[in-house]
């Protein structure tokens, strides 16, 4: 659902978001049990490419009352359901919505902690990419990167790894997120 064989950087239409966003995907993808190691209260996060916010919320109560979390996403209508989901709740006051542009994510803020699940593979020009997140990463800050185990090879994946390494982050871990594949960086 995410791209075709041919295009590798299409991202997953808005039409199809309420597939990302089912109780069926929590017993597979439980976002607090996947997050839990990395997120502290009082935490910045930034939600790369958060779609309608399945992960953002969980993120939202993990960073606590004194956190904050980015929700960065491309498309306009992800973000819309994002900001319905939250209206009127205590999150509300802890989500900022965050629409990248095209060939950027034009983020001029900070995060602890940076979560890009299912969406580096959609992003064609991973040295800006990468490169963009370094610089919005604090010192000691870390990166979370998940990609689909079909739509990734492990020689794609490996490719990605000695991008972000070129970029100047640290390989801090490869958290086991059976069956995705999962990779953690370190800025120093």
């Amino acid at each position: 659902i995410y791209m075709s064989k041919k295009d590798k950087s299409r991202v997953c239409p808005v039409e199809l978001s309420g597939s990302l966003d089912t109780k069926f995907r929590r017993l597979f993808q439980n976002p607090v049990r996947i997050l839990k190691p990395f997120i502290l209260p009082g935490m910045e996060v930034l939600d790369l490419g958060c779609g309608p916010g399945y992960f953002t919320t969980a993120i939202a109560e993990l960073a606590g009352e004194s956190g904050k979390v980015t929700a960065a996403d491309l498309q306009e209508g992800m973000l819309d359901i994002v900001r319905k989901k939250i209206q009127g709740t205590e999150l509300e006051k802890r989500i900022e919505l965050h629409r990248c542009e095209k060939n950027t994510i034009n983020f001029s803020g900070t995060a602890d902690f940076i979560f890009a699940f299912y969406v580096i593979h959609e992003i064609p020009d991973k040295e800006r990419l990468f490169s963009e997140l370094y610089n919005a990463l604090k010192p000691g800050g870390r990166l979370l990167i998940v990609e689909p185990p079909l739509h990734v090879s492990k020689s794609d994946f490996r490719k990605m790894i000695d991008i972000i390494v070129d970029t100047g982050f640290s390989l801090n871990g490869s958290p086991r997120l059976f069956p995705n594949k999962s990779v953690l960086f370190q800025r120093n």
